[in-house]
């Protein structure tokens, strides 16, 4: 059974045609004859997620393990308003989100009526494209709306994937149903392109390459690219570029650096101008570190090149010369054969500094107090290979950064607006796609505000949720400024005295917890466990004056 509503059973049978079938519903009664729909016609995977900022942090997650687009419905009012913050980290993170919002007739709005507010442009700065369908269902009508709602949909399929709005007012009745298919309906395909630099640009960017004497690549955050890491291992070992990643790019091979934080530390005792680079190739989305921003903005390179399909110009470091159209492997598949070899000091003095400095961190950790630092070197150890890692925000992310990656895991965070708003409920997406172990490590005040992550039908027994509960927002003890305050104990570390073990029951999640070191190494055999039936919850206890204070005295003991 399927609505009456003629622009519902169109808008519903072209997203098949475009194999768009995942759609996350939030409940409600303007929206019925969307899920009258979507459910009634047998043809869609529907899930269903009471809390809208969780069900559309949901979707992100489930649309990136997915790699295609994933649809989320809700009523009219204040329910859409929650979407908005999923939609902003989609829009920064380039993932293909179809957001579909039931509203009011249009003279309804402003008029004192129950949920109803202003929707039409309500995400527009975090949106490729908005559509408004007309409430009149004539054959011009339904021809006009087929046609928005197919650019709409091409656009979020785009080269530059991007979430997009259909905002979809409706007039009762909204439940009246018919025991009939989906319409046929025309389909506007967009033909796949491929960008190339011309022979005349390719040949001034290759002698710009190989006028530079160090060259430094930033691989930013970004899904894996198996090809693409193979163009770059071939360019390091031909020219002896410098790649820079961060555990977020999902670059594996051992001759990138990383280590980045305390890279930027240990560089300060030494000549800076010899890792300045004379020309930067960057790509993919933003980087954790502010070490590394600052020492680029500060020692700037002549050239900088930025390789985006959507043609971003992003200026991070203030010395943009080039922004290249085009996709990162194709781009280093056709500058690779016209490059010169070099010597290979500027390769080597970095791996040398990153070498004697992961020497120092290990030294380091191994003789340091049980704290957030230990802590995090002590996961890497415990968790599978070949698994997923979710990082949250704030401390946690730059923790999971400085300790080495886990082998062969991939790695995802929210990095697009780095919000602690969503982590939990991405990862859940995530994970209720995937076949492997889904780690997901965050602070105790990220659980919190998105506890309602665990309250839907889809926690699978892949997912493992690690919780670093130091009592607080202990990143504003790391970070300079907040701690020298004095409102920094009530309105900055937030004193939280609660702990996750309640809500692990509530929502049926296997608790576990670890107070110290001795603790925590007999837990994690059992938390990750192959026996481990359900998804569970490791609660981690540290003392935060005590993290800040290792935290600190890390990045002395590399400066030496």
């Amino acid at each position: 059974m399927i609505s009456t509503k003629k622009h519902i059973q169109q808008l519903a049978a072209i997203l098949l045609a475009k194999e768009i079938d995942d759609i996350i519903i939030s409940p409600g009664s303007r929206n019925g004859p969307l899920i009258h729909t979507f459910a009634g016609s047998n043809r869609f995977n529907c899930r269903n997620i009471v809390d809208e900022r969780s069900a559309a942090y949901f979707a992100l997650g489930l649309a990136q393990a997915k790699q295609k687009p994933v649809v989320i419905v809700c009523s009219s009012g204040t329910a859409s308003l929650n979407y908005a913050p999923a939609i902003a980290e989609a829009f920064y993170l380039q993932v293909p989100l179809i957001v579909l919002t039931a509203d009011r007739p249009d003279y309804w709005i402003d008029q004192a009526e129950s949920q109803c507010i202003r929707q039409e442009k309500i995400y527009q700065n975090f949106i490729k494209k908005e559509i408004s369908l007309p409430l009149g269902e004539s054959e011009k009508e339904l021809w006009f709306a087929a046609r928005q709602i197919n650019a709409c949909l091409n656009a979020t399929l785009g080269e530059a994937p991007a979430p997009v709005h259909i905002n979809i007012p409706l007039e009762e009745p909204l439940h009246d149903l018919l025991d009939e298919k989906l319409p046929s309906v025309k389909i506007i395909e967009t033909a796949e392109t491929q960008q190339l630099v011309t022979e005349t640009a390719l040949d001034q960017l290759t002698a710009t390459f190989n006028n530079a004497n160090k060259v430094l690549v930033l691989a930013g955050q970004q899904i894996p690219n198996p090809g693409l890491e193979n163009q770059l291992s071939k360019l390091v070992s031909k020219t002896g570029a410098v790649v820079l990643k961060e555990h977020l790019g999902n670059l594996d091979d051992l001759n990138f650096c990383s280590s980045i934080d305390t890279l930027m530390a240990a560089m300060l005792t030494d000549r800076l101008e010899n890792f300045q680079p004379d020309l930067l190739i960057s790509f993919g989305g933003q980087f954790v570190s502010k070490s590394l921003k600052q020492f680029l903005r500060k020692h700037k390179p002549v050239n900088h090149w930025h390789l985006s399909l959507a043609n971003e110009h992003f200026d991070t470091y203030q010395s943009l010369t080039n922004v290249i159209k085009q996709d990162a492997t194709d781009f280093f598949g056709q500058l690779l054969p016209r490059v010169s070899g070099k010597k290979q000091n500027y390769l080597r003095r970095w791996k040398d500094k990153e070498q004697q400095v992961n020497k120092l961190c290990d030294d380091f950790i191994q003789q340091a107090a049980y704290s957030d630092l230990r802590v995090f070197d002590q996961l890497r150890t415990a968790i599978p290979e070949n698994s997923v890692i979710h990082l949250g925000n704030s401390s946690p992310v730059r923790y999971g950064l400085i300790c080495q990656p886990v082998k062969n895991a991939h790695y995802f965070g929210n990095r697009g607006t780095s919000g602690i708003d969503g982590p939990l409920s991405t990862a859940v997406g995530f994970a209720s796609e995937s076949e492997k172990i889904n780690t997901i490590i965050l602070g105790d005040l990220s659980f919190f505000y998105d506890s309602n992550a665990l309250w839907n039908n889809y926690l699978g027994s892949n997912l493992r949720v690690i919780v670093i509960n130091n009592r607080g927002g202990n990143i504003f003890g790391l970070i300079k400024g907040p701690g020298d305050s004095p409102a920094f104990q009530e309105h900055f570390f937030t004193e939280n005295k609660f702990k996750a073990e309640g809500l692990a029951r509530t929502f049926e999640l296997d608790y576990f917890m670890a107070e110290n070191q001795a603790e925590l190494s007999d837990i994690l055999g059992d938390f990750y466990s192959p026996k481990q039936a359900k998804a569970a919850l490791l609660e981690i206890f540290t003392d935060a004056e005590v993290n800040t204070t290792v935290f600190r005295e890390l990045f002395k003991y590399v400066k030496q």
